[in-house]
């Protein structure tokens, strides 16, 4: 999760939403990814999605069996489907999300009978340090508009 969190100061030094994700199997890092919708000009630009694309070039195979996602937020049901579809085996996560959160937040997908696939769900990994982060960064935000 320390290594998302870095993904995700790098997205608030760009001023993208502070959201970093790391994928790992064995010990080993498959993919990595931060907000960056603003950047490529893509709404689908989270950093789930971005780290599921670099594991998936990685190991040359959009699924990723037995490997762990760690988020510094609550992926929302875009990401959550991502991951379903890409098998991921498991799930941790820092800040819950109210508004958009799918594993819970807002909504929990994650026992869904249309899905294929079951993803175990961790979630408030260093919570506090990745909600300071995202509250930073809206509370700046706010002061300049």
């Amino acid at each position: 999760m320390a290594r998302a969190l870095e993904r995700a100061r790098q997205s608030a030094a760009e001023g993208e939403v502070p959201v970093g994700a790391v994928i790992c199997r064995d010990g080993r890092i498959l993919g990595e990814g931060r907000n960056r919708p603003i950047a490529l000009a893509d709404p689908t630009a989270h950093a789930e999605i971005l780290a599921l694309r670099a594991a998936g070039r990685a190991e040359g195979n959009y699924r990723l069996p037995g490997s762990t996602l760690y988020v510094t937020l609550e992926p929302c049901s875009m990401c959550l489907g991502a991951m379903v579809h890409a098998r991921v085996e498991r799930l941790v996560f820092g800040a819950p999300d109210p508004k958009t959160g799918a594993v819970g937040g807002c909504v929990d997908l994650t026992h869904m009978p249309i899905h294929h696939h079951r993803i175990a769900v961790q979630g408030g990994l260093m919570a506090e340090e990745c909600g300071t982060l995202l509250r930073d960064f809206f509370r700046a935000r706010r002061a300049r508009s």
